[in-house]
């Protein structure tokens, strides 16, 4: 018997060994005692999904008493997983629908100062239904609809059917459309950033293949992230893999390179190399190493002839020539406070080495935060492995589970924030309205009516807003400066919101109408944001507390109000929704010859609802070989990038134009507005807010998962 493995057999043997339970069939996640029919249980197991990952809850007397997930893939505990039951009976659910007292008085004189101290008025929901409608119509009435703003951004529930934010946007657009946002928090900068330099947003893309990272990369370097702790969470219904792969990483012996200003809970599990710069300074330290590889003649000068364009209109500037201050490691370790033989020595590792870099968010959510991903390109480029097997970087190998390698896969559409039903996608970076704003600027707009701002080249200005209405999120703990969101969140005469709890941003509604949790109504999902493992029903588990509703209901009714029932639902109840995205999801199945091919059956949908388990899609074995820029790197004519020039952009003819004299045409040190090396800075310590390994930003710190970490 051969020892020998080819490099396809060789991916072949890692992909049996990674893809488990994913590779195997549906009788996976055969649950015992399975519900069989339609109607919510009062004893038994039912089989839902989360943002952190496919659950089996237990019932008893009509009540959740114990959540667990279906299948364990690694030995990383998720206490997440836990604390179900504790999220529906939860004491500061809201049950019922409040006014605010001062509103309820006099709606035209509310008192908006008293937003969040005021007293709360319990009025019932048919009132509170025609008290938001008889407010929008006024305030469209009086101002237009861009003086609502229902920008609505959070993680709401991972659902394709009771998407909160979709479901707010398709109300709106149905009654003459909204002021909404751009982007959101978590990439900010880097998704406007990167179609410059790179064609695509990039933060939201597939990763190279995680059996191939394991497979060919010696050095792997993790740059301000920390997996092992957000890889416990997705935007979807999470597959779990990432910290599966997390962990054959930690048993692979391959070095482990960590840089970023904490030692977090991914630096301790992989014993890595820890490497501290200064928060903020990641521009300095890759310029610094940029500078050591030209000086030593260790870059991949054919690698920037032949896939890069404006590297020689850079070079001035990280040599010196321009502003007479050349990027030395010296330099670099003035301002990173990395000491110039360790940031000399990391540069030459990462090109003798076959490197992987994997970046994380972090230090884009900056000011400045346009810089470090586009030096974090350049830096690789300079390295000349981008598109080479498991080596280049990665941006979403922290998030979602990225690299996890594609099944095949029929999938789930959702509801569409229009007439026609699109999918999801990437919803919340879909311009849903001709009026928005980026989202981080929302103290600003809510503050400044008729400002006009730069964004990307582009001019946009602040209507006047006088209504928000949010659904599925919590600005009050995830926007940046919160007093000063406190008082631009008093200007509008009236705010609406929707929410499960007594959040921050509840309390400073007028009005809060009371919504379900994900186990209190029916809905689907995918399993996987990148992978599409598989589909997971998400059914009622138990009944509703208190006068609460799904989204869905909320939205139909306010519809009703304004005469758009029927074209807000298109006759269509919650359940009808789900079948009609399910059997989409079947039919390409059928297309795509899955039964036939890989013995993936899709049964009809009442059949499918009734077995109460997921279906699981079978991984590709185009999955496990999945390169990024692995076309590019073979043929740049034949396959270019979607920039320009068709190249990765060092330099940009596009940014240039725009003549900003804060983002330069090329990758550049700013020195931000406030750092640890300011000359006169206003304290010793830097605040640096790491993602939470127990919660989901704020979810889950209601639940007595809280008395396990809290002090």
């Amino acid at each position: 018997m051969s020892v020998n493995l080819s490099r396809r057999n060789s991916l072949k043997t890692i992909g049996a060994a990674f893809c488990v339970p994913f590779f195997m069939k549906m009788n996976l996640f055969a649950a015992e005692n399975a519900t069989k029919n339609f109607k919510i249980i009062k004893d038994g197991e039912v089989i839902t999904g989360a943002h952190w990952g496919v659950l089996k809850l237990t019932i008893k007397n009509g009540k959740i008493v114990k959540s667990e997930p279906l299948n364990k893939t690694s030995s990383i505990k998720n206490p997440l997983q836990h604390y179900t039951a504790d999220l529906v009976y939860a004491k500061d659910r809201v049950k019922y629908p409040y006014v605010r007292k001062s509103y309820l008085e006099n709606p035209d004189s509310p008192k908006p100062e008293l937003r969040g101290s005021d007293e709360w008025v319990r009025v019932s929901y048919d009132k509170a239904i025609k008290l938001i409608a008889n407010e929008l119509k006024k305030t469209i009435k009086a101002s237009g609809n861009t003086s609502v703003f229902a920008g609505s951004y959070g993680w709401k529930s991972p659902g394709n059917m009771q998407n909160a934010r979709i479901l707010l946007h398709r109300f709106m657009n149905q009654i003459g459309g909204f002021t909404g946002t751009l982007g959101d928090y978590s990439t900010g900068a880097s998704q406007i950033i990167m179609p410059h330099v790179l064609g695509t947003i990039e933060v939201y893309e597939q990763q190279t293949s995680w059996p191939l990272v394991l497979e060919n990369a010696d050095v792997v370097v993790i740059w301000g992230a920390d997996p092992y702790s957000t890889l416990k969470i997705a935007w979807t219904v999470s597959d779990e893999q990432g910290l599966k792969y997390l962990e054959e990483l930690k048993k692979s012996g391959k070095k482990v390179i960590f840089i970023d200003p904490i030692k977090n809970a991914t630096c301790k599990f992989l014993n890595a190399q820890w490497i501290a710069p200064l928060p903020n300074t990641d521009v300095a330290m890759m310029l610094g190493m940029m500078y050591e590889l030209y000086e030593s003649k260790k870059y991949d000068q054919k690698f920037i002839e032949t896939y890069t364009t404006g590297f020689d209109k850079f070079l001035p500037y990280l040599l010196g020539k321009t502003d007479n201050t050349p990027k030395t490691p010296k330099w670099a370790s003035q301002i990173c406070k990395i000491d110039e033989k360790t940031i000399k020595e990391l540069a030459h590792t990462l090109y003798d080495n076959k490197t992987m870099i994997m970046s994380g968010w972090g230090m884009q959510r900056a000011h400045h935060g346009e810089q470090p991903h586009w030096a974090l390109v350049t830096l690789c480029a300079m390295l000349g492995q981008i598109g080479k097997p498991g080596c280049g970087f990665g941006l979403s190998y922290h998030y979602s589970n990225g690299g996890t390698p594609d099944a095949k896969a029929g999938i789930v559409g959702g509801i569409s924030s229009g007439a026609a039903n699109v999918g999801t996608g990437q919803s919340w970076l879909q311009k849903a309205t001709d009026s928005a704003f980026p989202l981080a600027r929302i103290s600003d707009a809510l503050l400044n009516p008729g400002k006009t701002i730069d964004h990307n080249g582009k001019k946009i200005t602040y209507p006047k807003i006088d209504f928000i209405y949010w659904a599925g999120g919590n600005p009050l703990v995830h926007h940046q400066n919160t007093n000063e969101l406190v008082k631009a969140w008093k200007k509008p005469r009236t705010v609406v919101v929707n929410e499960i709890y007594w959040t921050p941003t509840a309390r400073m509604a007028d009005i809060v109408m009371p919504v379900t949790t994900i186990y209190e109504r029916d809905d689907i999902s995918m399993i996987g944001d990148y992978a599409n493992l598989g589909i997971t029903p998400m059914k009622q588990a138990v009944e509703k507390i208190g006068e609460s509703k799904n989204d869905y209901e909320i939205f139909t009714d306010l519809a009703a109000e304004f005469g758009v029932k029927d074209k807000y639902t298109e006759n269509k109840s919650d359940i009808d929704w789900i079948k009609e995205f399910y059997e989409s999801a079947r039919d390409q199945a059928k297309k795509m010859q899955l039964e036939e091919l890989n013995g993936v059956v899709m049964k009809p949908f009442e059949e499918f609802w009734a077995d109460n388990k997921p279906i699981t899609f079978l991984q590709t074995q185009e999955g496990f070989e999945y390169n990024r820029y692995g076309d590019f790197r073979e043929d740049p004519i034949l396959e270019p990038l979607g920039t320009p020039s068709g190249l990765i952009e060092i330099y940009s003819e596009v940014i240039e134009k725009m003549n900003y004299d804060d983002c330069k045409a090329h990758p550049t040190w700013f020195e931000p507005i406030e750092w640890l090396g300011m000359k006169k800075k206003p304290a010793e310590f830097h605040l640096v807010t790491s993602h939470p390994e127990d919660r989901l930003h704020s979810q889950l710190n209601n639940t007595s998962l809280r008395d396990e970490y809290a002090i």
